[in-house]
C-alpha cells in the first residue's frame, strides 16, 4: 500500500461520517448507480490540493474500479443486504461478517483509485473538489441528491 491510499482511506472514513454524506452516498449509489468510492475520490483529489479531475481520469477511475464493484462488491453487498434482515439462525454473525467483507472489498477499490491520484499540486482547495464531484455527478437529479456531500466540502470561496 502506497501513501496515497493510506491518505484516501483516512480521508473517506471521515468525510463519509460528516452529516449527511453517508445518506447522500447511499442514495446516490442506490438511485444513480454512483460508486461512492469514485465520488469519494472526486472528493479528496479537489480537496487535497491534487486539482481537477477530466472526463479521462474518471474513465480510468471507472475502468480501474468497476469490473472489481461489479464482480465482487455488489454481490458481497447483495449478501450483507439480505443477511440484514435474516431471521435464521446464525444470520447475525455471517452479517457481520459479510459487512467486513464489504469494507474490505472497498478498500481495495480504494487502493486502486489511490494508485491514480495526481501529484499534490496546491493547497485545499474546495472549488476543485466541488468541480470533481459535479464533473462524476452530471447534469442529472443527482446533483441536488448531493448536496450534503457538497456541503461537506466546506464553504464556497
Amino acid at each position: 500500500m502506497n501513501d496515497n491510499a493510506d491518505d484516501f482511506w483516512s480521508f473517506s472514513l471521515g468525510f463519509y461520517g460528516r452529516a449527511g454524506v453517508s445518506a447522500a452516498c447511499i442514495d446516490l449509489q442506490d438511485r444513480y448507480g454512483h460508486d461512492v468510492n469514485i465520488l469519494l475520490f472526486a472528493c479528496w483529489v479537489g480537496l487535497s490540493g491534487r486539482g481537477r479531475l477530466t472526463p479521462g481520469d474518471l474513465a480510468r477511475a471507472e475502468a480501474a474500479v468497476g469490473p472489481w464493484r461489479r464482480a465482487v462488491t455488489e454481490p458481497v453487498r447483495a449478501a450483507r443486504r439480505a443477511l440484514k434482515d435474516a431471521r435464521d439462525e446464525g444470520a447475525g454473525e455471517l452479517y457481520g461478517a459479510a459487512k467486513a467483507l464489504e469494507l474490505a472489498a472497498e478498500r481495495v477499490a480504494q487502493n486502486r483509485l489511490a494508485a491514480l491520484a495526481p501529484a499534490r499540486v496546491v493547497v485545499t482547495d474546495r472549488a476543485d473538489a466541488a468541480a470533481n464531484l459535479t464533473l462524476y455527478l452530471g447534469t442529472s437529479g443527482a446533483i441536488d441528491a448531493a448536496a450534503p456531500i457538497f456541503a461537506a466540502l466546506g464553504p464556497a470561496a
